[in-house]
């Protein structure tokens, strides 16, 4: 079976160190591998109307923003193949016949939406489309036939329902559907980045994120503020690690290269966190040492970013043959998923020969 992976981000805004550490960083590598026969990323535009329809101007406006940050990340379009998920009309084809296939009860289940309704303040009214992104990330996912999708812990549900569609889907039309592999980051810090500001999750809405395209003094400034240890109130007071965001932040993006360079009096994460806690080392001590790792990891990405923003034509016409070549996938599998469900009438000649004869014979 071909190996085939598929992963993408909504465009609401510029792409921040939750996303990159979550699943960007692990597409890079992967990419970079050589072992997949074909890479997918998607900029999810369409899912992003769901809760954006009374505003279009948004999506279409980061649009760029998130291609440029693929760009600047290391996402190669010789490699990966880039798309706009609107663009290509088989996605909601086939979410339409998935539709039929989930219960209402069953949506109201998923782990994700139910946060994500919670979030936006959707209780009283939940849009339609927005309910039934999981069928439509399901289409998504199925129309390229991913073995594959690299994604956060938050994401895990979602996939659990693509699965399940696919099984649904192969026991009642005949195997037709690829079932995906989940791969969560590896490091356990990267499942589900914080804020800022300690709370669980990174958000764009929440104001609590640092962008990847983001220039050093802003870093500085939001990693100066950030959320530690409230009780550690003097440096000669032990310090917890437990919902730090600093150190939570040190585990996703710290090296062992970056101690000789930044903090040469600790040979490693291990041996500041155990200083930290038995007391003795300050808060912003720790913020410095954070503060110059993240310079480090961002300033090569904002650097080649500053580079493709010089050529806007060329990243939108890399979308459209990305877009293009994915769209020829989607329309092969809609194609096997129409005949598996006898829908593909005027391709049936056995149908037809069959309703010619008996009108033949009458």
């Amino acid at each position: 079976m071909r190996k085939v992976m598929l992963t993408g981000d909504r465009p609401t805004g510029k792409l921040h160190v939750g996303h990159y550490v979550g699943s960007l960083r692990r597409r890079v590598e992967l990419q970079n591998t050589g072992d997949f026969d074909d890479i997918f990323i998607m900029i999810a535009d369409a899912q992003a109307l769901t809760d954006n329809a009374d505003n279009p101007e948004k999506v279409r406006q980061n649009i760029i923003e998130v291609a440029l940050d693929y760009l600047a990340c290391g996402l190669d379009p010789e490699k990966s193949t880039i798309l706009i998920q609107s663009q290509i009309p088989e996605l909601c084809e086939l979410s339409f016949y998935y539709m039929n296939l989930v219960t209402v009860s069953r949506l109201q289940r998923n782990p994700t939406v139910k946060s994500e309704i919670q979030m936006r303040n959707f209780e009283a009214s939940i849009p339609v489309g927005f309910f039934t992104y999981p069928i439509s990330q399901a289409a998504d996912i199925t129309a390229f036939k991913a073995t594959v999708v690299p994604v956060g812990e938050d994401q895990m549900p979602m996939l659990e329902q693509t699965k399940e569609i696919v099984h649904k889907f192969n026991s009642v039309y005949g195997e037709t559907l690829v079932e995906p592999k989940i791969l969560l980051p590896e490091n356990q810090a990267c499942m589900r980045l914080p804020g800022t500001d300690g709370k669980a999750k990174m958000s764009k809405s929440l104001g609590n994120c640092i962008y990847l395209s983001e220039e050093p003094d802003e870093i500085k400034k939001k990693v100066f503020s950030m959320f530690t240890d409230p009780n550690h109130i003097r440096i000669e007071d032990p310090g917890s690690l437990e919902g730090n965001t600093v150190f939570t932040y040190l585990d996703a993006f710290c090296r062992p290269e970056y101690f000789p360079e930044f903090l040469p009096e600790y040979e490693n994460l291990d041996e500041l966190k155990a200083h930290y806690q038995r007391g003795g080392l300050g808060d912003m001590k720790v913020k410095r040492f954070l503060n110059n790792v993240l310079q480090a990891e961002l300033e090569p990405i904002r650097n080649r970013r500053k580079e493709f923003q010089k050529d806007i034509p060329a990243v939108y016409e890399m979308l459209r043959k990305g877009t293009e070549k994915a769209e020829k996938v989607a329309a092969e599998t809609l194609s096997d998923v129409k005949a598996a469900m006898k829908i593909n009438y005027f391709d049936d000649e056995e149908l037809i020969k069959m309703q010619t004869a008996k009108y033949t014979e009458a």
